[in-house]
C-alpha cells in the first residue's frame, strides 16, 4: 500500500516554479492612482475647511472681546463721579 502511494505521487506533476517578479515593475496601476489622488485632495480640502473654520471662531473671539470692552467702558462711563 505505502509503495503504491509513493508510486503515484512520483508520477504526480511537479509544479514548474513562478518566475521572479521585479518589485520595480509592479504598480498599483491607474486605479490606484485614483485613489491616492482623491484622498490627498480630501485631504486638502478638510485641511482648508479647518483653517477657515478655526480663523472664524477666532474671529468670533475678538469680536466678543470688544464687544465686552465696550460694554465695560460703557458702564463705567455712566457711574456718576
Amino acid at each position: 500500500m505505502l509503495h503504491a502511494a509513493l508510486y503515484l505521487a512520483a508520477l504526480a506533476p511537479t509544479p514548474s516554479p513562478t518566475p521572479e517578479l521585479d518589485e520595480n515593475l509592479i504598480t498599483p496601476g491607474p486605479i490606484g492612482f485614483l485613489f491616492i489622488f482623491l484622498i490627498a485632495v480630501a485631504a486638502v480640502l478638510l485641511i482648508v475647511d479647518m483653517t477657515r473654520r478655526v480663523r472664524r471662531v477666532r474671529y468670533r473671539a475678538e469680536v466678543r472681546e470688544e464687544i465686552e470692552r465696550e460694554q465695560a467702558a460703557k458702564s463705567g462711563d455712566d457711574t456718576p463721579r
